[in-house]
């Protein structure tokens, strides 16, 4: 499991996490920082609601893929064949500017013995979205969590997403999508299962 571990960054520890109060006052430094008064009607409770919601939005640091692909499933009738799960919506955080990545995951393995249950790949897919990232890293991070879990002949996955980065600031060019792939074992190997995989992501 040591690729599992190696998945997760680097964490502050327990100890060493700043308070409530911490994190609502430097919410209040970036308001005043941003040109408005944290002390108006408008503003009094938002810098509570803000320490509140980057708890649910990067939940993902509290949660293990190990602890979720633990039980898999050995009566499959002699199913050996592709399991594709596709458009898995999910919703990230870059880690250069901390702006919104909005997209849809499309996950797909070869069963060697044993099978996940579906809900578990989804469920994979949002411990690594709530997390800082760059869609690259969450890409091989799905993967390689599944493929050492499982054990299966092979992992895909494809990442489709618009980065609120590049469509809110810098250049500004909405509605632009960025593709990631990564496949190991038989994927990789075989150019006709990526083929398949990609023909069944795409619905032809």
């Amino acid at each position: 499991m040591d690729a599992i571990v190696k998945n997760f960054p680097q964490t502050v520890r327990e100890s060493d996490r700043p308070s409530q109060q911490e994190a609502e006052d430097a919410v209040r430094v970036l308001l005043r920082w941003a040109g408005d008064d944290p002390s108006r009607e408008g503003l009094l409770d938002t810098p509570a609601r803000v320490a509140k919601s980057y708890r649910e939005l990067f939940a993902g640091y509290e949660m293990s893929p190990e602890d979720v692909l633990g039980r898999t499933f050995e009566e499959v009738a002699g199913y050996d064949d592709m399991v594709l799960v596709k458009d898995i919506p999910f919703f990230s955080h870059c880690e250069h500017h901390m702006v919104p990545i909005i997209g849809k995951a499309h996950v797909a393995y070869m069963p060697d013995g044993r099978v996940l249950g579906l809900s578990k790949i989804a469920r994979v897919v949002e411990i690594y979205g709530r997390r800082l990232q760059t869609q690259e890293t969450m890409t091989s991070q799905i993967a390689n969590a599944i493929d050492e879990t499982l054990r299966p002949r092979g992992v895909a996955v494809m990442i489709e997403a618009e980065h609120m980065c590049m469509a809110m600031r810098g250049v500004q060019k909405q509605g632009s999508t960025t593709l990631t792939t990564t496949f190991t074992g038989t994927f990789k190997t075989e150019p006709a299962d990526q083929v398949r995989f990609m023909t069944m992501v795409r619905g032809r």
